[in-house]
């Protein structure tokens, strides 16, 4: 039994001994608020590059993605088309101008803070609505990361899965608590190396094992005609306009991600942005191409069905390499899990404590500013954990939530807040708004068009009122559009 393999606990424990290194090294490199939830904008392409794409894609990319892929073959592959394009269109439109305007925009240090200061919000209203979605979703996204760990502890361990969570949750907690944003993100360069190697070695594996790529072709026609048909179901159902755009549409998602945009806002300068994206953008598209590889091999390589299917990957490490190398990709899929939850806590501890506490304690030092970014990581973690300890709950479920309420909610507020010198206080307002609650109402919705993610009608409604209430509404002032245009003409 693999729980018992001593090779596969002690890879484990050297692990998270890293990890926690790192932590600890960081621990006195945080003196400020800054340095806390943004490391002081120190980071390098490689760095920025990996730890925004690592704490992006989670236990859903080594879980979820392989978990559906391996129920519903090629059919899935639009998911990553959608995201692999979203991340290109995120980094090349994105990243640089928010690096610059943030900067210029009085050195905001987290999304609401940089939406407050871009529209000289003096009621306050923008920082306290964003913080509000900030931590809402986030809830969603970090309980998705414990419920992967538990998943994980669960399996190789034979652990309760209530333990299973609980010791994943202190794991993360732990270095995210001490380092903040520097050990995040370098545990995420180091977690989205390890996650590379495995998720490209094992469905190369797999393949050799069912003897090579025609009889794993042959293997797929037996399950099903359709099994490698990327525009129909098991069924022979076509995906429909309405599947290919829900599926094309989680990439719409990356402009509101509050943890790969602050890694944009990180970067040491804006003239790093270019080869940070030929890192991400590389990483991303064989990381999703061979996710979804390893759902599809794994039906066929592995003996019998699995219980869960997003235990996929762990199946094919366990059943196909000796017990030391299984223990290394195992602990790429506690990387995967790490890597998002921990970027995920950070935020939101950022959101509490720069967006809530020093509203209401503007005379706070920097000093008392950093400890309570550090209880609160604890406190937000405690909750997620509450929503996590349901055995039965889906990794990929919880991350599609999160996914479209971010994207809904910030994503059109972001883009434009970038390109339109028009928008208004009242349009981002409106915005973010629409867009968030929208998600909410039409993910309790089901039948007909509702059936369509509800990502697409968030960012296309979030997209319209921003237009429609900064049209009705006065121009921007001379100092907000001088602004502007400052950050635009720096711009290559």
């Amino acid at each position: 039994m693999i729980s018992e393999n001593l090779s596969i606990v002690l890879v484990f424990i050297l692990y998270l001994l890293v990890v926690m290194g790192v932590g600890m090294y960081f621990y006195r490199r945080n003196e400020t608020i800054s340095d806390y939830v943004l490391g002081g904008r120190k980071l390098n392409s490689w760095v920025a590059a990996l730890s925004a794409q690592a704490s992006d894609m989670s236990g859903w990319l080594l879980m979820g993605l392989p978990g559906v892929a391996y129920l519903s073959g090629m059919s899935e592959i639009w998911i990553g088309v959608g995201l692999a394009i979203g991340t290109y269109l995120n980094w090349k439109f994105v990243a640089e101008r928010l690096r610059r305007y943030t900067e210029i925009a009085k050195d905001s240090i987290t999304i609401p803070v940089y939406l407050e200061n871009r529209f000289r919000d003096k009621s306050k209203l923008l920082r306290i609505v964003s913080a509000f979605f900030i931590m809402l979703f986030f809830l969603l996204y970090t309980s998705s990361g414990l419920v992967a760990g538990g998943k994980l502890f669960n399996l190789v361990f034979g652990v309760d899965y209530t333990l299973a969570v609980t010791i994943g949750a202190l794991v993360i907690i732990g270095y995210t608590f001490l380092g903040g944003f520097l050990a995040v993100s370098w545990t995420d360069f180091i977690q989205g190396s390890l996650m590379f190697i495995a998720i490209f070695l094992i469905p190369i594996m797999g393949i050799a094992h069912v003897g090579g790529i025609d009889a794993t072709m042959n293997a797929w026609n037996s399950i099903s005609p359709d099994y490698i048909n990327p525009f129909t179901n098991l069924d022979g159902e076509s995906l429909g306009a309405m599947g290919l755009a829900s599926a094309l549409a989680w990439g719409l998602g990356y402009f509101g991600m509050p943890h790969i945009l602050v890694r944009f806002m990180a970067i040491k300068s804006a003239d790093k942005v270019p080869k940070a994206r030929k890192i991400a953008t590389t990483w991303v598209v064989i990381s999703l191409f061979m996710a979804v590889l390893v759902g599809m091999v794994g039906a066929v390589a592995l003996g019998a069905p699995l219980d869960d299917p997003e235990h996929v990957f762990m199946a094919m490490a366990q059943g196909l390499f000796p017990s030391l190398i299984a223990g290394v990709f195992l602990a790429g899929v506690l990387a995967a899990i790490m890597s998002t939850a921990d970027s995920q806590l950070l935020v939101t501890a950022s959101a509490i404590t720069e967006d809530i506490y020093a509203l209401l304690n503007k005379n706070a030092s920097q000093k008392e500013l950093l400890w309570i970014s550090r209880f609160a990581v604890i406190a937000v973690a405690a909750i997620a954990y509450y929503f996590a300890i349901v055995p039965g709950s889906s990794v990929m479920g919880l991350v599609s939530y999160a996914w479209a309420g971010f994207g809904g909610a910030f994503g059109p507020v972001i883009l434009l807040s970038l390109y339109w010198k028009r928008m208004t206080r009242n349009g981002a307002l409106a915005g973010l708004l629409s867009g968030g609650f929208m998600v909410i109402l039409w993910k309790n919705l089901s039948g007909g068009i509702f059936d369509l993610y509800e990502i697409v009608p968030a960012f296309l409604l979030a997209s319209v009122m921003i237009t429609v209430v900064s049209l009705m509404d006065k121009e921007p002032s001379l100092e907000i559009q001088e602004e502007f245009d400052r950050a635009v003409s720096e711009m290559k």
